[in-house]
């Protein structure tokens, strides 16, 4: 399990990138949605620094040709899980992460407002690898047991709360192995196969 810390909202035991992509919630706002999203840049490649650097606005247009349709973009998510399952953190988990965009979840708007955000590095066609359901699991176990608006977090992927516009985690993401990693923690209450 990794340790929360509360007042910083930051895990001990993961590297840390700060993100300028955040922001305070709404006042009385706590998280009670986990959002998995998929991530690949440019699109279908894996490693290199060009995530972090999207996320810290430091991604340079020239880079690659895709970049330049996104160099301009102020995003963020909580964080990154990689190809080998290492964890990134980019936001506090007591700030808003800017993930989701426009989006929707049984009629609350501004998923942003109430939701972690968690980035796999894959894409929608590609098999995600045993290393990130592993650590997925974990992270979602620890944020559980560490912070109560959490305690029963329903868990979504992108495309449940932005249909029409975003597909991620996609079709490769495999919710009944995540469903049966968190049973076997006693922890299976609300994923996406729900």
């Amino acid at each position: 399990m990794y340790t929360l810390d509360a007042s910083s909202g930051l895990l001990a035991e993961v590297q840390q990138t700060v993100s300028p992509n955040s922001d305070k919630r709404p006042d009385g706002c706590e998280p009670d949605l986990i959002v998995v999203h998929g991530i690949s840049l440019p699109p279908g490649e894996f490693g290199g620094p060009w995530i972090d650097q999207l996320f810290t606005n430091t991604l340079p247009a020239e880079g690659h040709p895709y970049f330049v349709e996104i160099a301009g973009l102020r995003v963020s998510a909580h964080f990154l899980i990689r190809r080998d399952g290492g964890l990134v953190q980019y936001v506090s988990v007591n700030q808003r992460a800017w993930h989701a965009g426009e989006s929707c979840f049984e009629s609350r708007e501004c998923c942003n407002d109430f939701s972690i955000g968690i980035e796999l590095e894959g894409g929608d066609q590609i098999p995600y690898e045993d290393a990130q359901y592993h650590c997925l699991a974990k992270l979602i176990d620890s944020l559980r047991a560490q912070k109560d608006s959490l305690a029963n977090a329903r868990i979504v992927g992108h495309s449940d709360i932005a249909p029409g516009r975003k597909t991620d985690p996609g079709e490769a993401f495999d919710w009944h192995y995540l469903d049966s990693l968190l049973a076997a923690t006693g922890n299976n209450s609300g994923t996406g196969t729900d």
